[in-house]
């Protein structure tokens, strides 16, 4: 049985990024979840963009130490609600069709992601 790292069958770090790459500016033009990233300059979004791909190479079994906050705290009082979260599970889904991302794997992204849902969902 294969025992690579959800890290290394995603791609390593490359993949990661450019998995960020790809779902953070479908996210940012979203209509609805837009609003997360109003007002936020440039560097902001770097850096947020920078905090995702380090939490989700580390937690995929990756090389890299994540520095950020825990998912609870660094999405406290966002009013995320069961909408936002249906319509990024959609964004993420499209990201990983774009990139040919393989059924085990979405599998595997999709039940982490999941397993965040309690700490991110508020309203």
């Amino acid at each position: 049985m294969d025992q690579k790292s959800l890290y290394d069958r995603l791609g390593g770090y490359d993949g990661i990024t450019a998995f960020a790459n790809d779902l953070l500016p479908r996210v940012q033009a979203d209509p609805q979840l837009g609003r997360f990233w109003q007002n936020r300059g440039d560097d902001g979004i770097a850096r947020e963009k920078q905090l995702l791909i380090d939490y989700l190479s580390a937690n995929a079994g990756g090389p890299v130490y994540y520095t950020g906050r825990d998912m609870l705290l660094s999405h406290k009082g966002m009013k995320i609600s069961e909408s936002d979260w249906s319509i990024f599970l959609g964004h993420a889904g499209a990201t990983m069709e774009a990139l040919s991302v393989p059924p085990q794997e979405c599998d595997d992204v999709v039940a982490f992601v999941l397993s965040l849902k309690d700490d991110i969902v508020e309203a």
